[in-house]
């Protein structure tokens, strides 16, 4: 082992370029800026800032420049990005940057603007600069605006040639490309990008393959001192997920002060206890988070969007939400959803299995399992002895292979594996089940199960948890088949009437959270079902299992208040 005589928490990051904002509930409520005192290279700043200003906008009435448009905080973002970069050393102190801002504040815009000013900034011969927008239709549009902004400019029209069929723009004296890519395509195969622009981050960042393409993209800058990283986007459309999480809780922990990295994150949020009381609703706060307002968004059209949304129902108020005041969506949106999605935040306590096991006076036990593709799910019930609420906690198993077999979701499938609520196997049969038999013993030898009926699952493809069930010991009378379809139908519409009056409540699990998202239902005759063909590639096995509970502790069971398994001697609890 290498003996280095370095402290470890004074290295990567010089104390005076510590970027944390920790008082930045404080300062955007009270309107200031975002960005913290910096010992920037003035120089290199004001020159980098003199070339935006001078810049025109193609798409606005008169071309007017962004000196003329944008207002002091774009400015100011502008100066820090280039003013991070020491002209001596040819390093730039601050290598990344997260810029959260809603819709209609000019992202796109300014995306253009500030690569065309880094490739006129450049040094480097043969430079790449990517600008990486989240689909082809919106990459034409940001190339069209680069485009345009030399194009109304003499002297860029002689540094620079543009190369439509390419969507490249090709500086002639340093040879330094601006490649416009769309995060539709392969947009990355060995980055050798030296300055880098994703728009949009929650479009690329929720892509499977996001992880890689990070990794390539970093990895480029490694050997390009002078180049930085640069995420401009809204919030997501759904609850975050894969890569565009992992960026989000990096950017906030940043700005936080909870981690110390050459990065600079400005989000524009409203703080969590103003969301979670939806504070967000009143339009006095949305200037808060709407930097531009008055200029390139209007109050009247947001409280108009507002209206209309809120008539059209739950899911188009999350999606303006989201988009115009980047509010974080907790629960999918998916059209034709389950109601219960509406209640079930709601409804959230601090509770783990073992506090359901403390305070019942009866247990239930669902489950809902499916093949090499889909999840095994599990729900645990328990009627309080004293209150009579019904709390719910869940779990579930994977077979390995569901990552390479359902893509689409590998990245919410592994968030979940690191927060211990989903268990990836080799063997179902042999790993999973052992384990669900195992929550079934301790639940009845603690005389929680009822005599019968304790254990309800879908009777089709769970023969071999059956068997695993009585050759621990437990009663074919112990198991109840509970059909599925539109006989379960009370337990799908009962749910959210228990979730709203608060006599059911559950753990807040993200598993769960992620399945209520995924619920979608249809009418059968006079019937609602949830079906997960209706649900497609995202998973809600967990949920059915849950609904597998409440079916049964819809029938008043009573506990055995005693084991009445015969448990063999060789069979060790977990």
């Amino acid at each position: 082992m290498l003996d280095f005589d370095f402290d470890y928490e004074e290295m990567g990051v010089d104390p005076a370029w510590n970027t944390a904002v920790p008082d930045w509930e404080e300062r955007i409520l009270e309107g200031r800026s975002l960005i913290p005192d910096l010992p920037l290279f003035d120089a290199v700043a004001e020159k980098a800032l003199r070339i935006f200003k001078r810049l025109k906008v193609p798409d606005l009435p008169g071309t007017p420049t962004f000196g003329e448009i944008c207002e002091d905080w774009v400015l100011d973002f502008v100066r820090v990005i280039f003013g991070s970069y020491d002209p001596e050393t040819k390093r730039r102190m601050l290598r990344e940057f997260f810029l959260l801002v809603p819709k209609k504040n000019g992202k796109s815009a300014i995306s253009a603007g500030i690569i065309v000013t880094a490739a006129i900034m450049n040094e480097r011969p043969q430079a790449e600069l990517l600008l990486i927008a989240p689909t082809q239709k919106i990459a034409g549009i940001a190339f069209k605006t680069a485009r345009g902004i030399i194009a109304l400019d003499d002297n860029l029209k002689k540094l620079f040639k543009t190369q439509d069929h390419q969507k490249q723009i090709t500086h002639l004296v340093t040879e330094a490309v601006i490649m416009i890519l769309s995060a539709d395509g392969d947009v990355v195969t060995g980055s050798k990008g030296c300055y880098i622009l994703v728009d949009e981050t929650h479009v690329l960042g929720s892509k499977h393959k996001a992880p890689e393409i990070f990794i390539e993209l970093r990895g480029g800058l490694k050997s390009r001192p002078e180049g930085f990283f640069l995420q401009i986007t809204t919030q997501s459309k759904e609850r975050p997920v894969g890569q565009f999480e992992m960026e989000l809780q990096t950017a906030r922990a940043v700005r936080d002060g909870e981690i110390r990295l050459p990065m600079l994150a400005v989000m524009y949020e409203l703080p969590r206890e103003m969301v979670e009381k939806e504070k967000w609703r009143d339009p006095r706060t949305w200037n808060l988070i709407n930097p531009n307002l008055g200029h390139s968004v209007f109050l009247e059209d947001l409280i108009n969007d507002l209206r209309k949304a809120e008539r059209e129902g739950p899911e188009a108020v999350a999606l303006f939400a989201s988009q115009h005041l980047n509010v974080e969506i907790g629960i999918g949106m998916n059209t034709g959803r389950w109601v219960g999605v509406d209640y079930w935040e709601k409804a959230t306590k601090p509770i783990t299995l073992e506090t359901i096991m403390a305070t019942p006076d009866v247990c239930v036990v669902g489950v809902d399992g499916g093949g090499l593709d889909a999840l095994l799910g599990l729900g645990v019930m328990g009627r309080h002895k004293d209150t009579k609420v019904w709390q719910h906690w869940g779990k579930a198993w994977a077979d390995r292979d569901v990552l390479t077999l359902r893509k689409s979701i590998k990245p919410e499938l592994e968030a979940l594996e690191k927060e211990g609520e989903l268990t990836l196997v080799d063997n179902l049969e042999d790993e999973a089940i052992p384990e669900i038999v195992d929550i079934c013993l301790q639940l009845e030898a603690a005389g929680l199960l009822p005599d019968e009926d304790g254990i309800g699952m879908d009777p089709e493809g769970v023969a071999k948890i059956v068997d695993a069930l009585i050759e621990a010991g437990f009663s074919i009378e112990d198991i109840r088949a509970i059909s599925q379809g539109y006989k379960l139908n009370a337990a799908i519409k009962s749910t959210p009437v228990k979730l709203k009056n608060g006599s059911m409540i559950h753990g807040g699990q993200r598993i769960m959270s992620w399945c209520v998202g995924n619920a979608k239902t249809e009418s059968r005759g006079n019937a609602v079902i949830v079906t997960k063909a209706q649900s497609g590639t995202a998973k809600i096995d967990p949920l059915m299992a849950l609904f597998n509970c409440v079916q049964l502790m819809s029938w008043n069971p009573v506990a055995a208040n005693g084991s009445t398994v015969t448990i063999p001697d060789d069979y060790e609890v977990a």
